[in-house]
């Protein structure tokens, strides 16, 4: 077969198919446009019914994949590919990717169960998956947080449905759990009564449920006291920090002791012995 031959044959499938591959092509391109805007009125129309993030984020998602292979499949059609026979290849090639996948299948189907069992919402401070953070988005295979320090993490939702999930923000009060140290010639009665009174002057613990101060352990060098006042969720950290050095300082003008481990060191001359 000579040149001429070759390019009479390119001719003819260009001006068989030309016209097609071309309106192949405008409805990849317009597909994948009106996709993306669909997906963006399905987040405005869920947000608008107050729909949490994480949902949120979940359902786009599987709304555009969904459009994107609706997109695909009508583009290939365009260009003559019988799509019957080509779904049916793509369902014997998803069952053999899907064994190969089994890990992402797992992800999907995870974050499945997260949307329907709902242990945490977008906003929430949870421990899960080996880490914490604030959950941010439920994805289809992964969920996003971001820790206090404004990284963004992201875990497989299988590593997160299957271990222990924290949710430090489901409730909407926690309990403080101090312990506090006084040496064992400090008149305990006295202790006890300066630390319910470091609590009862502090506006944000709560009376009730009602706080508990009492001697937890008698340690090596101490004698241990439990501090557990109840505050609000939202008030944990600060209210932790500020009683932490309200304690140090109270403790220190009412001339308690606060031991900390010390060493005796013992030298041997050799020379002497």
């Amino acid at each position: 077969m000579n040149f001429d031959a070759i390019l009479k044959q390119a001719n003819d499938l260009v001006a068989l198919h030309g016209l097609n591959i071309v309106y192949a092509l405008v409805i990849l391109i317009l597909g994948f446009i009106v996709a993306k805007a669909i997906k963006g009125g399905v987040g405005s129309m869920l947000k608008k019914r107050e729909m949490d993030n994480a949902l949120i984020g979940f359902v786009t998602s599987i709304v555009y994949v969904a459009l994107i292979i609706f997109v695909i499949l009508a583009a290939l059609s365009r260009v003559g590919v019988e799509t019957t026979s080509f779904v049916a290849i793509v369902g014997a090639a998803g069952l053999a990717i899907g064994l190969a996948l089994q890990g992402s299948l797992a992800n999907f189907a995870a974050g499945f169960l997260l949307i329907s069992f709902k242990p945490f919402k977008a906003g929430d401070y949870v421990e899960a998956g080996g880490t914490s953070g604030t959950v941010e988005e439920i994805q289809i295979f992964t969920t996003r947080l971001k820790s206090p320090d404004n990284v963004e993490i992201t875990i497989p939702n299988a590593q997160v449905l299957g271990g222990t999930i924290n949710n430090y923000s489901a409730k909407e009060i926690r309990r403080l759990d101090l312990v506090v140290g006084v040496g064992y010639d400090d008149d305990l009665p006295r202790v006890r009564e300066v630390l319910m009174d470091i609590i009862k002057n502090e506006p944000r613990c709560l009376e009730d449920p009602a706080p508990l101060v009492g001697v937890l352990e008698l340690a090596d060098s101490s004698v241990n006291f439990a501090f557990r006042p109840w505050v609000k969720g939202s008030d944990y950290w600060p209210t932790r920090f500020d009683l932490l050095e309200r304690i140090k300082l109270r403790l220190d003008s009412e001339g308690f002791n606060i031991p900390y481990p010390q060493a005796d060191v013992h030298v041997i001359n050799e020379k002497a012995a």
